[in-house]
């Protein structure tokens, strides 16, 4: 079996490879030749665990991946709060090849789900401006994705730590070769970007929607919880909404759930699933005026497509531990 550090999973792994095997795995979804089980909650004193498998027949594909929530491990025991592990299995014999840790494949196959959802969904206009709201670390894997997807030319990170945005500002602006500059508030991101991200930990709408200009894009993928919401009423009920999957918006986003027990929109105001849109079965974009949202609140088939994607990267750069059990 193969041993995967954070730091060997940083040198295999690239965003444009990413967001490849992403695609693919959202047209698995959408076409039926993904097995993704409802993810398992357990609630162990002072923590959460999840457990979130996955099978990509296309792909060969097979893993869960397993995260857990401490709220008090920096102070009791100077360990991160989530922390995550990737357990990637052979699909002809169902035994673990490779162990992986999974903070830094969490943080780049979310960015990439945005990258391709931004692919399929933003204007095709040549020279794009993006706006982050978030200067974390998703936010910074969202601006490299959305880079990636489009010509941009410009960006502009809101956060309301100062020195969160300094360091975003100077890693990402050389990583991209891209002028990113601070906006002064939520309204300066919305009069300037074409393409919006919101990666916050907000529990509570962080701009007003009524404000967001025609056409533009929107990747929302900070709140992911039924009483959170990053986005309000007004910006919901004005967007199409794509969904990583309906499923997860109707029980986990309350971006979703909240404008719906207010009876501003119903079920069916969420038009596709990214995956319908990947495989043409709905269609993307109408024009240029329209509003588009891709409401993300993360897949185990991202994980296991990119744990393959990983694994087989490592083996052939020949990096990892093996380990005989």
């Amino acid at each position: 079996m193969l041993l995967l550090t954070g730091s060997d999973v940083v040198k295999v792994l690239d965003m444009s490879d990413c967001m490849e095997v992403t695609e693919k795995a959202f047209a698995e979804l959408a076409s039926g030749t993904a097995v993704m089980p409802l993810r398992i909650n357990i609630t162990p004193p002072d923590g959460l665990a999840l457990y979130m498998p996955a099978y990509l027949k296309g792909m060969g594909a097979l893993a869960c991946k397993v995260v857990t929530s401490y709220k008090n491990n920096p102070v009791k025991h100077n360990m991160p709060t989530i922390m995550g592990k990737v357990l990637l299995q052979d699909p002809e014999t169902g035994d673990v090849i490779c162990i992986m840790d999974g903070e830094y494949l969490t943080a780049v196959r979310t960015g990439a789900a945005s990258g391709v959802a931004t692919k399929y969904l933003a204007r095709a206009d040549k020279d794009q401006k993006v706006g982050i709201f978030g200067a974390g670390v998703q936010g910074k894997t969202q601006l490299w994705a959305i880079a990636v997807a489009r010509n941009i030319t410009k960006a502009y990170i809101y956060d309301i730590a100062e020195e969160a945005v300094t360091k975003f500002i100077k890693e990402m602006s050389i990583k991209l070769n891209l002028e990113i500059v601070k906006a002064d508030s939520p309204e300066h991101v919305l009069e300037e970007a074409d393409i919006i991200c919101t990666a916050t930990t907000s529990p509570i709408p962080i701009f007003d929607g009524n404000k967001v200009r025609t056409g533009t894009h929107i990747n929302s993928v900070g709140s992911h919880t039924p009483n959170a919401r990053e986005l309000d009423t007004a910006i919901i009920e004005r967007s199409k909404i794509i969904a990583d999957s309906y499923e997860g918006c109707l029980n986990e986003a309350g971006d979703i759930m909240i404008p719906i027990r207010q009876g501003v929109i119903g079920k069916s105001h969420l038009y596709a699933e990214l995956g319908e849109i990947i495989i043409g079965k709905r269609p993307s974009r109408a024009d240029d005026k329209e509003i588009t949202l891709f409401k993300s609140n993360g897949l185990a088939i991202q994980d296991v497509a990119t744990a393959k994607l990983v694994y087989d990267k490592a083996i052939q750069a020949k990096i990892g531990t093996e380990v005989e059990f």
